[in-house]
């Protein structure tokens, strides 16, 4: 008699019908599946994006809402799975935390996820350096593509929050050098991560490492990757990494967990390859974008379903009550405060406003429960939300899981049941750069305009040169505020985006727009979280302990 799957992996897998040869485990409870994995019974399963307001520096609970509604459409009866972003471990020793969710809507085993994983970071910034590497390598070696040292815009990567490593200086190993300036970014925010997550195949992955931009040459042309050869060799560090990673909910929902882009700095979105695998395997995607609707969750229509044709069938914006006192101008942490709840819904309003500008005209607001909200400000947003005529559905999956996120699960699979929305892109591919960036700023950030600096402008007139700008828009930006200031809480009025530099994301397939202060390298805080990790005995074993 055939054995009975055991283990949650196990179960999820015979639930998602993978053939044994598609699979390879790390452990009980992780896999990688072949992308190319074609199901016995394939559907086209229909897409959950899960977005959210601009949330205080806690976070909102936007993935643990994800996660507890892909156990709600599980308990209800739909073939449902996650496809999630991987967590980065700058974050996780900073003082943000892990990205597995929280309380009773979690992947697991949260630790190993939140830790080394699968490798699939370190491979990216194996990459990353790589071309790093080569590139010193070639100046030292006689130059022959003609490279302007001054001129090297491709950085060296590392998956730490490490403020020191902002401005270095390299090549100071022999009298030759050539001694440069060199910069670190986080692995999250590298244009290999951005890659990974953009291909639609290994071989798309190669082609996009070699259209890599690593600086200019001494006449002011672009040099790429491909002319120092190496692209292939990128490509087979990342060869693994491109296969997505399957773990389990507490429940024992399946889950693929790809890719780690930032959202404030990158596309904030996981794979296009995952994201197909899910809907080859599932009849409902739950999926989510980083940060609020402006950055995340905008990016993945604007970038992802423009190019890669995964467009979401149903929105999910995530609220609490404590980010509407936030931007209504008080402490979340004081109490409640229906007023500072009224005056902070116009944050929620500027994003539900954003949606309905891309064409979603029917999201549902998701009210992560706190146990501190109080009915009355509770009341105040259900009195709003109905007065807009837009759907809302309390949460409580923290502390009761799937059964928490009943009410979300059922207004998701009636929205299901409706025609798909129409999704316009606001601006065409060919129009100019500063039309793209007009449009984003006035209809999704509600700002009067933008402005471009100097160094912007210098940087505008290169692309161009270089024949680069038909790509859509990646802001980067702070995810504090619907502005470029982290200060402008609530809903800015009148502001303009300040557009300090563009860089042409050529491998990735979009351009960069950096605005107002944003640093691609964060800096760890004055007590990082990292001071509470530590090993310890547990049941006789082994175990990481203290992750937020």
């Amino acid at each position: 008699m055939k054995n009975e799957p055991v283990s949650a992996l196990e179960r999820a897998l015979a639930r998602l019908d993978v053939d044994p040869s598609a699979v390879r485990r790390f452990g009980d409870d992780i896999a990688k599946l072949d992308p190319d994995l074609k199901p016995s019974n394939p559907t086209h399963g229909k897409l959950v994006l899960v977005t959210a307001l601009t949330p205080t520096p806690a976070g909102e609970g936007k993935t643990t809402v994800a996660i507890g509604l892909v156990d709600a459409l599980c308990r209800a009866g739909a073939n449902a799975i996650g496809a999630l972003r991987e967590p980065s471990m700058g974050p996780l020793f900073g003082r943000k935390g892990g990205a597995v969710g929280g309380g009773k809507a979690r992947v697991v085993p949260s630790e190993r996820i939140n830790l080394h994983f699968t490798g699939d970071i370190h491979a990216v910034g194996a990459a990353h350096n790589l071309l790093s590497a080569v590139i010193d390598n070639h100046l030292f070696a006689g130059n022959q593509l003609e490279l302007d040292p001054d001129r090297v815009s491709w950085p060296r990567t590392v998956d730490m929050n490490d403020r020191a490593l902002r401005r270095v200086e390299v090549g100071l190993a022999t009298k030759r050098g050539p001694r440069r300036g060199e910069r670190f970014v986080i692995t999250a925010a590298s244009e290999v991560m951005a890659v990974l997550c953009m291909a639609s195949d290994p071989a798309d992955a190669k082609r996009r490492l070699g259209r890599i931009v690593v600086g200019e040459n001494i006449r002011g042309e672009p040099v790429f990757a491909e002319q120092l050869k190496v692209h292939g060799a990128m490509a087979a560090i990342l060869l693994d990494a491109l296969s997505p990673n399957l773990v389990t909910t507490l429940e024992g929902s399946p889950v693929l967990l790809h890719g780690g882009p930032f959202a404030n700095i990158a596309q904030g979105t996981s794979s296009a390859i995952q994201t197909r695998l899910a809907q080859r395997l599932g009849d409902v995607v739950v999926t989510e974008g980083g940060f609020g609707f402006d950055l995340g969750g905008f990016k993945f229509i604007d970038l992802m379903a423009r190019t890669q044709g995964v467009a979401p069938h149903v929105v999910v914006c995530v609220a609490t009550i404590r980010a509407l006192r936030h931007h209504g101008g008080v402490n979340f942490q004081l109490g409640p405060n229906p007023m500072a709840v009224s005056a902070g819904l116009a944050n929620l309003e500027g994003h539900l406003e954003a949606l309905r500008e891309v064409g979603v005209t029917r999201p549902v607001v998701a009210l992560n429960r706190f146990p501190d909200d109080s009915e009355e400000e509770l009341t105040t947003v259900r009195s709003r939300l109905a007065a807009l005529g837009v759907a809302c559905a309390e949460t409580s999956v923290f502390s009761d899981g799937g059964r928490g996120g009943s009410d979300l699960a059922r207004q998701v699979m009636d929205l299901l049941e409706q025609p798909a929305p129409e999704l316009p892109p606001i601006y065409p591919l060919d129009a100019p750069l500063e039309q793209k960036l007009e449009r984003i700023a006035t209809r999704i950030l509600g700002a009067r305009g933008i402005e471009l600096s100097p160094e912007a402008r210098r940087d505008l007139d290169r692309i161009r040169r270089w024949g680069l700008d038909a790509r859509p828009v990646c802001l980067a930006k702070t995810h504090l505020s619907l502005s470029d200031d982290q200060a402008l809480i609530g809903r800015p009025r009148g502001h303009t985006l300040r557009v300090t530099g563009l860089d042409a994301a050529n491998g990735a397939e979009f351009i960069v727009a950096r605005c107002g202060p944003i640093l691609t390298m964060p800096g760890l805080p004055e007590r990082p979280a990292a001071e509470d990790v530590d090993i310890q005995r547990v049941n006789g074993r082994w175990a990481v302990v203290g992750l937020h």
